[in-house]
């Protein structure tokens, strides 16, 4: 349990500017992570290997280095043990790396991620303000993607 801590403690500490300190904290989590036998996961914390690379991700984006979470993404979403996490974890993760996408303006790779998190978990793209707010940004292109124009429309924001 102590490395799904690290992993929380990781990312508050990117969200407040420490970005040094979500390092160290994700760096002691994947020490952690290295210890586990496959899918050890006995208190159901969805903690591992997958978990920890997740934080990296998001701890680079944090930080402003949204290539490196870019590169990071596309890793692991191949990996094994992504399918393992709980939908809603995929989904909020997904929209995170929407707002990735958007930073480094890729607006095709923000786009398949929001519709992958509303396949995965359509609450987290229907419910969240946050999601709302991507989808607002990314259907502004002209033509919006089929995708995102479908959950404009879905969300409300268009009609």
């Amino acid at each position: 349990m102590g490395g799904t801590l690290l992993v929380q403690a990781a990312l508050a500490a990117a969200g407040c500017g420490e970005h040094r300190r979500a390092g160290e904290l994700i760096d002691r989590a994947a020490g952690i992570a290295a210890n586990l036998r496959g899918y050890d996961d006995p208190h159901r914390t969805s903690f591992g290997s997958v978990a920890v690379e997740l934080a990296r991700v998001l701890v680079a984006a944090q930080r402003g280095d949204a290539a490196e979470a870019v590169r990071r993404h596309l890793t692991l979403v191949r990996r094994e043990g992504w399918r393992r996490l709980p939908a809603e974890y995929r989904g909020a993760y997904l929209l995170d790396v929407a707002r990735t996408y958007l930073r480094v303006g890729d607006l095709r790779g923000a786009a398949r991620a929001l519709v992958d998190a509303d396949h995965v978990a359509p609450a987290e793209v229907r419910c969240r303000p946050l999601a709302r707010t991507v989808i607002a940004e990314i259907a502004r292109v002209r033509p919006a993607p089929a995708g995102v124009a479908r959950l404009a429309t879905v969300v409300g924001l268009t009609r």
